[in-house]
């Protein structure tokens, strides 16, 4: 398959540079989009067919549910039964970084949703992406375009590297600014449960809704049997080739020093072993893959480059890479959650 690309002048007329994409997905077909949080991989999510390209195209497994993507937040009644807890934080949060999960409607087929009878909902910032949306005339599914388990693409760079020649299209525009895929909550009467933590996080949604919660999903392993209730949640995902520890503190003080520490004893028996650390770090670790991303107090620039960093380990000969976690607070959180999934579960308390 031959897959067209499509790069967006931010200064021209947005509707004229889009209208093939969205003819593409007006007919079935795939094409690869930029949001604020993550490029998705677009499909119409009222065609089971497309939707199952999606996970055809990714090796993404069949029990994975995709988002649907609409272009206003008043639209969501057309796909999902909402109600009051819905229009607060719509109003809140959309258009941007958050799904929320309700139950469908029967114009969303199965294979978009996993087989579940909810659907997660979303309204993407992103110019490029509402525009796209309302050209097509259908709402978007649309998961992270990247092969299965591997980092999400938060450059058109990224998305090329995976599914060039497995897709229809890939339009560019631009690198992503949040660089981490949305906060998915679910709704059960006045309570809010975060399925997935993102750039919203517990403290902001407790603004509207005081009784939120954390599924143990965010940072536990689902038990084997358990369909996940949103993307993310069960399987092996954001993952470079080489093996990765989270590094973690267990709470004992001066944890930045026993970290430099660790790492450097690390460097000295394999010189060639790849560190993701903090900014402050670098000065004291020198090994040629080592990457730093970011102040440590800066969880917005983590968020960021957390993607382009572990897929840039791939093109090193890193045999396993050493990741250090900040506080799992506020977007700290959702960084966290995606690092220990990178890991597989593998962390290591200092």
């Amino acid at each position: 398959m031959k897959t067209e690309y499509w790069k967006i002048d931010p200064y021209a007329p947005l509707e004229p540079q889009l209208a093939d994409a969205a003819s593409v997905l007006a007919h079935g077909g795939l094409v690869a989009f930029p949001t604020e949080t993550v490029y998705g991989l677009g499909a119409d999510a009222t065609d089971a067919a497309a939707a199952s390209r999606i996970y055809a195209a990714k090796g993404r497994p069949s029990d994975n549910p995709l988002i649907v993507h609409i272009a206003h937040p008043a639209d969501a009644g057309r796909y999902a039964v909402t109600g009051e807890l819905y229009e607060r934080l719509s109003s809140a949060f959309m258009p941007g970084p958050l799904t929320v999960v309700m139950p469908r409607r029967g114009c969303i087929p199965l294979s978009v949703t996993g087989g579940l009878d909810s659907v997660g909902i979303r309204c993407p910032e992103n110019r490029i992406a509402r525009t796209l949306i309302c050209l097509a005339g259908v709402p978007v599914a649309a998961p992270s375009a990247n092969l299965s388990g591997r980092p999400s693409p938060t450059s058109a760079r990224h998305v090329r590297a995976d599914l060039d020649g497995k897709i229809d299209g890939i339009l560019d525009g631009g690198d992503c600014t949040v660089g981490l895929e949305s906060t998915v909550v679910k709704l059960c009467g006045d309570r809010v449960t975060v399925l997935r933590p993102g750039a919203v996080t517990p403290e902001m949604l407790r603004e509207v809704c005081p009784h939120v919660t954390l599924d143990a999903g965010v940072t536990e392993k689902l038990p084997e049997g358990v369909a996940p209730q949103a993307p993310g949640m069960k399987y092996r995902h954001y993952a470079p080739r080489a093996r990765v520890v989270l590094i973690r503190d267990a709470g004992h003080g001066d944890f930045d020093r026993r970290a430099v520490l660790f790492l450097e004893q690390r460097l000295r028996e394999e010189p060639a072993v790849g560190i993701l650390c903090f900014d402050e770090y670098g000065p004291y670790l020198h090994g040629k893959n080592v990457m730093t991303f970011g102040k440590k107090q800066d969880d917005a620039e983590h968020a960021r480059r957390l993607f382009d960093c572990l897929r840039r380990f791939d093109e090193t000969d890193a045999p396993e890479i050493y990741a250090v976690a900040g506080a799992p607070d506020g977007l700290g959180l959702a960084l966290y959650n995606r690092m220990l999934k990178a890991a597989g579960y593998t962390v290591l308390d200092l």
